[in-house]
């Protein structure tokens, strides 16, 4: 099996330079699946909310139509559709707000508050968009579960429940003890931002669910993160998580 994670993921470097998101959201998935086709392995390959507009005001089903505003949005639409032509048994997953070991949102955050002093702006979040948080390990879990349950096609796979960006970083702080540290809300078009975000991109996993495979609440999964090997240095060697204050 071959789970296909490469993407040209910086939406606003997409928008300057949409041939090479092209080459490798579009044109690389595809060669991916041939090779997978032809070789007889299972192919799971995985997708983004932004293939939507995010002007909807309920959770986006897999069978909604797509209606992307970016070029990363449009690259990886037409790669779900290069790697399901390819190959029709591949397995096509779609999330969303991903973080993880490495560079990411949670990450950013924390390193923020970790350089913050007196006379430094606030940090500022975005509070007007919305979607699904997910830590990546629980996306690597459910993706095996599907795979053991034979699943293929397309799927919406995130943790449970919904969030803004604001609420994120309100929820890490509080977590590593800095719930002094206050944020900043702003709106999206503050931002002098080259590609579109969707303002809505809640997934509905509810296909998954029926399939047996369901990732836990945002909450409990940040907060797994930040007591996990894959935290931040910034999140600190000495976060418990609920669990441990409970039981410790």
């Amino acid at each position: 099996m071959l789970v296909n994670a490469a993407a040209m993921t910086q939406v606003d470097r997409c928008e300057r330079e949409p041939e090479r998101a092209e080459r490798v959201n579009r044109w690389g998935a595809q060669a991916m699946a041939d090779l997978c086709h032809r070789l007889g392995l299972r192919l799971v390959h995985l997708s983004t909310d932004y293939v939507f507009d995010g002007e909807g005001d309920r959770p986006y089903r897999e069978e909604d139509d797509v209606a992307p505003r970016s070029v990363y949005g449009r690259t990886k639409l037409a790669g779900e559709r290069a790697v399901l032509a390819a190959h029709p048994s591949a397995l096509v997953v779609r999330t969303s707000w991903l973080y993880g070991r490495g560079r990411n949102f949670v990450a950013a955050i924390l390193a923020q508050a970790e350089r913050g002093a007196e006379g430094r702006p606030p940090i500022r979040v975005v509070g007007d968009q919305r979607g699904r948080p997910t830590y990546a390990a629980d996306l690597a879990v459910g993706l095996i579960e599907l795979v053991e349950r034979g699943r293929t096609g397309l799927y919406h796979l995130a943790n449970d429940g919904e969030a803004t960006w604001w609420e994120v970083a309100r929820a890490a702080l509080d977590r590593v003890g800095r719930a002094d540290l206050p944020i900043q809300r702003i709106q999206t078009s503050q931002l002098d931002l080259a590609a579109p975000r969707p303002r809505y991109s809640v997934l509905d996993c509810g296909k998954a669910a029926r399939a047996g495979v369901r990732l836990r609440p945002w909450r409990e999964a940040l907060e797994a993160y930040l007591v996990s090997e894959d935290r931040p240095a910034s999140a600190g060697p000495g976060v418990r998580s609920s669990q441990e204050v409970r039981h410790g």
